[in-house]
């Protein structure tokens, strides 16, 4: 029997992303010089502009940007609306000193619901999102010599059983990379905000908010279904290299192209 996705999850759909973007881009210089890395150019338009495109054809109504470098170039590209997509922005004044976990736990007060947490160096295609607009999931891909950071285990079922640190280990299961896209319920987004006051509590605001993820899935207070990007396009953008490798998988529009998004729009 089909069953049409849109009814069948009818109100867990997410329609409010949370995007970090304080970083210095400092592996991107000297592009990052003068703005922030999620307004480097692939090919004629920005990350940031490609993602907020992602967002709203994907029907999302709620964007919270917390900033840091550079914050009012992002703040004049977007303003406060973007075709029916509401934007916020959340300043973190520590973002030279802290890393992504102050960026995520400074959000706490400003969401209250399930929402899509996205990183602002990616690039991908919308369709992507399909599986990332319902609750408690996390994009993973296979492996691949080019990738690196964070790894997890994913059962038969494929949920998440472990997060490892760092991809240099040997090991003898499958790992997934994950690309830096979670999904969370209202409950996992709670039981993680009381994980992060803990954590920024006793200072350790320079660490990655993967550490609070891989004690949680730990001790099973916090679960997610593996949503797969193996084999479709999408890109981390970090270093001058990335950003040619992305060029790639994401081609310059042809005029057409572009007067029909136009005319659609």
């Amino acid at each position: 029997m089909y069953i049409n996705s849109d009814n069948y999850y009818g109100d867990n759909r997410i329609s409010t992303a949370l995007l970090l973007a304080a970083g210095t881009g400092i592996r991107l210089f000297p592009l990052t010089k003068n703005s922030p890395k999620c307004l480097t150019l692939v090919n004629e338009k920005s990350i940031l502009e490609r993602l907020v495109n992602n967002l709203k054809k994907q029907g999302f109504k709620r964007l919270v940007i917390v900033t840091g470098y550079k914050s009012e170039c992002i703040m004049d590209f977007l303003g406060s609306n973007s075709g029916g997509l509401s934007i916020e922005y959340i300043h973190s004044p520590l973002y030279r000193t802290t890393n992504n976990i102050y960026s995520l736990w400074i959000a706490r007060n400003i969401i209250n619901e399930p929402f899509v947490l996205l990183e602002s160096d990616l690039v991908l295609n919308t369709s992507l999102l399909d599986e990332m607009v319902f609750p408690d999931k996390i994009a993973v891909a296979k492996m691949e010599p080019w990738l690196n950071g964070t790894t997890v285990s994913v059962n038969r079922q494929n949920q998440i059983t472990e997060f490892h640190k760092g991809t240099t280990e040997t090991y003898t299961d499958i790992r997934y990379k994950t690309v830096n896209i979670y999904s969370f319920s209202l409950s996992s987004w709670q039981a993680v905000v009381k994980k992060l006051d803990y954590y920024i509590s006793v200072g350790s605001i320079n660490c990655y908010y993967e550490t609070v993820f891989t004690e949680m899935v730990a001790d099973k207070s916090l679960s997610f279904e593996s949503v797969s990007f193996d084999q479709k396009p999408w890109y981390e953008i970090d270093t001058i290299n990335d950003l040619a490798e992305a060029e790639k998988l994401f081609p310059v529009e042809s005029k057409i192209e572009l007067k029909l998004e136009k005319t659609c729009a």
